[in-house]
C-alpha cells in the first residue's frame, strides 16, 4: 500500500467552493423574501451591483420604512441616511402599493444628501 507524504486538499477546496456558492445564492433569496414587497414592473431593468457594499432602503405598503432589512421610523431612517457616505451605493426598494408620498419623502432626503450611486429596484416586465 502506498503511503501519502501529504494530504490532498483539492477535493476539500472544491466542496467548500460549492457550499459557498449555495450559501451565497440562498442568502440573496432570503434577504429578498424577508419583507412582503411587491415590486413595480419596468422594461429597462439592470442587475444589482455586487462589487461593493450596497445599502437597501425599503418602503412597504403596510408598516413603513426599512434600512438593510430592519424596520425603522422615518426619523431614524433620515438620521441613518445622513451618516452614510455620498459614494455608497444605495438601492431603493418600494412596494408598488406604497403611498407615493413615502417614496417622495425618501427621494427628497436622498437628493438632499447628493448620493452619487442610487438605483430603484423593479421587476422586469414580462
Amino acid at each position: 500500500m502506498k503511503r501519502f507524504d501529504q494530504i490532498n486538499v483539492i477535493p476539500f477546496i472544491d466542496i467548500m467552493l460549492v457550499l459557498l456558492t449555495i450559501v451565497l445564492t440562498t442568502a440573496t433569496f432570503i434577504s429578498q423574501s424577508l419583507m412582503d414587497i411587491e415590486l413595480p414592473e419596468a422594461e429597462n431593468t439592470a442587475t444589482r451591483p455586487h462589487d461593493k457594499k450596497v445599502i437597501e432602503v425599503s418602503i412597504d405598503a403596510q408598516t413603513g420604512y426599512y434600512l438593510d432589512g430592519k424596520a425603522v421610523s422615518v426619523q431614524a431612517l433620515f438620521e441613518q441616511i445622513d451618516k452614510i457616505e455620498k459614494d455608497t451605493a444605495l438601492v431603493l426598494i418600494v412596494d408598488k402599493a406604497a403611498l407615493f408620498e413615502k417614496f417622495v419623502t425618501v427621494m427628497d432626503r436622498l437628493k438632499h444628501n447628493q448620493f452619487e450611486q442610487l438605483s430603484v429596484l423593479t421587476r422586469e416586465k414580462k
